[in-house]
């Protein structure tokens, strides 16, 4: 959707063979630096319990306090392992990624989950296992990162897309803890994913002009120059989902592109683009021109 708007807003002369494919590009790599900043952020904050006993210890006359600084999170199996993935690391050389750290931001979080009962319970275990290892982490991610404004406010002013990005980042950090030795991070979004999007980007483009045909006339009580420009690009990605992409359920179509249209568009768009798609649905139905097949099937 954001490409395809990308490509409705740009001169016409400076659209080449490629754009827009490079354009999808660039934004599924947005999504991933965001994804594997995330991550590292999270170690960070772990690993910066080293960096609290070091100090501590340092002091000309440190207390009995300060000298048994617990360290045990820093020594996490899910930072660890992170932190040494060969891919993570790759991802972050190439993105650069380690220059948009606040050491500053990253102290304050650290003393923020040092003050909370899960980070309490979790040091006072002195052995490891794998639950409280990954409880302890994903606590940071939702109850540390997620829900601290001065962290929420570095990522909006280092990646413009997060606010796009954020609700599924719960998701991918999920996948990760839940199979880490399993995930790839040089392919963060899957061959079929990716497969999928490429496809639908294509055909839209390819099949505009036709899925117009289709929409017009169901906008007859309808100001064209009142109608969201995001609205037409989520009814031709819907038409063509309907008509070109045969695993995709049309009930999952028009709930996906309803969802869409409430989340970026207007207040009315949801209920808009649900009664254009649902009409031109029928039509195509009656004209026995929708044709699905269950994915599962070979």
């Amino acid at each position: 959707m954001q490409t395809l708007y990308a490509m409705d807003t740009m001169e016409q002369e400076t659209v080449k063979p490629g754009t827009a494919m490079s354009l999808l590009n660039e934004k599924l790599d947005q999504t991933c630096q965001v994804f594997t900043y995330l991550l590292y952020s999270m170690a960070r904050v772990a690993q910066y319990a080293e960096t609290d006993a070091q100090q501590r210890a340092s002091k000309h006359l440190p207390s009995a306090e300060d000298l048994v600084v617990n360290t045990k999170v820093a020594g996490n199996d899910f930072v660890f392992q992170v932190l040494n993935d060969k891919g993570f690391l790759v991802n972050m050389d190439t993105w650069k990624l380690r220059r948009l750290e606040d050491a500053d931001l990253t102290r304050k979080l650290y003393n923020q989950l040092t003050e909370t009962e899960a980070y309490k319970t979790y040091i006072a275990t002195p052995s490891r296992d794998k639950a409280s290892e990954k409880h302890i982490v994903e606590f940071i991610f939702s109850d540390i990162l997620e829900k601290n404004e001065l962290f929420i406010q570095h990522m909006e002013d280092n990646f413009l897309h997060w606010g796009d990005d954020a609700d599924m980042m719960g998701i991918l950090v999920g996948n990760y803890l839940s199979k880490p030795q399993l995930f790839n991070f040089l392919q963060l979004i899957s061959r079929e994913k990716l497969e999928y999007a490429r496809d639908l980007l294509s055909t839209v483009l390819n099949k505009k002009d036709y899925c117009l045909e289709l929409i017009r006339p169901k906008l007859q009580n309808w100001d064209p120059e009142r109608i969201a420009s995001v609205d037409m690009l989520l009814m031709e990605m819907g038409v063509c989902e309907f008509l070109y992409f045969p695993t995709i359920p049309t009930k999952v179509t028009i709930n996906e592109y309803i969802d869409l249209a409430k989340a970026y568009s207007t207040p009315q768009s949801g209920q808009f683009v649900n009664g254009i798609l649902d009409n031109i649905l029928k039509d195509l139905t009656q004209a026995n021109l929708i044709e699905k097949t269950d994915r599962n099937r070979k």
